[in-house]
């Protein structure tokens, strides 16, 4: 006799789904201790499905970040979410205008906003939660359901614990394959792919020679940018980073760059433009961040560490202007022997970005 469950989806593989339903405005249903929800990203609900969702009767929710309520002027009652009650008139165009600031300067006035005060916010953590991990626009609409399974089977509809979705465990990332690699800044180099188990984004290690494990490795984490990788974006200093460091560790013959697929500071191309558009309305890349509902930087470094400690590597000389990265790999039980400055591509265009990385992130420029 087969085991059923064997080819039932596990909680990872849950996520996973959950994760394609909402990018393509598909509603799931969360589950939770005290009962559950139906949710559907704000950026990517239809008409029809709004509709639908309010015909079910009950009260619903637009759960935004504290950041986004802050500048919705909307009292977020539980710190880092605010749970907005739908007016019974909002409309589609209603509901994206709360998520999506693009047009605040035009229209700032969304209200007036009542915010639920009572109860529990953890399925509307949940919910946030899951719409950055599908690089949506961090605001999410949630109807209570007494029964979520019988819900979920009823509409076909994936249902996932919220607790699966809050659990901060990192992912397991495993290496696909590798393949040797020449390039310009070295012809001995080689290229490795690694997947992570949930699902997400696979990233990359590119092996300049052949770095010694029982010593410190020169090392760069770097964070996918097509802006500036591969378009030349004078916004940023990403390309040079990206070319000054192969060129680095080309001219020493060893080392490892980490390309992670962690863009625009972990938000996702889409966003990140997003925060490009603000930026053309006067914002600062923080500013921008936060009107969007996010954090300063949403990216992990775990991810390197993981993959640099599967690699063979316990100590790097790590390229890098942000402390930032350096404690998180000292923190996953790397040790960082030297700080090494990557000071490249500072242009006229970039100048006020470099200027706001410097002084509200940290960086050291």
């Amino acid at each position: 006799m087969t085991d059923a469950a064997a080819l039932s989806p596990d909680p990872t593989e849950r996520l996973a789904r959950a994760r394609a339903d909402l990018r393509m405005g598909v509603p799931v249903v969360l589950d939770g201790p005290t009962g559950g929800a139906v949710m559907l990203a704000a950026e990517t609900v239809s008409a029809a499905r709004l509709a639908e969702l309010r015909a079910l009767g009950g009260e619903v929710v637009l759960a935004v970040t504290g950041w986004r309520a802050q500048t919705l002027k909307a009292r977020a009652y539980d710190g880092d979410v605010a749970r907005l009650i739908l007016p019974r008139e909002a409309t589609l165009d209603w509901v994206r205008a709360v998520a999506d600031p693009a047009d605040d300067l035009r229209a700032p006035m969304k209200g007036p906003l009542r915010s639920a005060r009572d109860g529990d916010a953890t399925l509307h953590r949940a919910a946030i939660t899951l719409t950055k991990a599908a690089r949506l626009l961090p605001a999410a609409l949630l109807l209570p359901v007494a029964a979520p399974m019988a819900f979920a089977l009823t509409h076909d509809l994936t249902r996932i614990a919220a607790a699966s979705v809050l659990d901060d465990t990192l992912s397991r990332l495993s290496e696909v394959v590798s393949a040797r690699l020449p390039m310009e800044a070295f012809a001995a180099g080689r290229l490795h792919i690694f997947r992570p188990a949930d699902g997400a984004e696979e990233h990359y290690a590119v092996e300049i020679g052949t770095p010694a494990r029982d010593a410190p490795v020169l090392a760069r984490l770097h964070s996918a940018c097509f802006t500036g990788d591969v378009l030349g974006s004078l916004k940023c200093d990403c390309g040079p980073q990206l070319r000054g460091a192969l060129a680095q560790m080309g001219a020493e013959g060893a080392g490892v760059l980490l390309y992670l697929n962690q863009e625009g500071r972990g938000i996702g191309l889409a966003n990140k433009m997003r925060a490009y558009s603000l930026q053309d309305q006067g914002f600062d890349t923080v500013e921008a961040n936060h009107r969007l509902g996010f954090e300063d930087d949403e990216r992990d470094f775990r991810i390197g560490a993981q993959i640099l400690r599967s690699m063979g590597f316990s100590q790097v000389r790590l390229m890098t202007n942000n402390p930032a990265k350096v404690a998180r790999l000292t923190d996953c039980g790397l040790i960082v022997t030297e700080r090494v400055p990557l000071r490249v591509g500072q242009t006229r265009e970039n100048a006020h970005y470099l200027a706001t990385k410097a002084a509200k992130s940290g960086h050291l420029l």
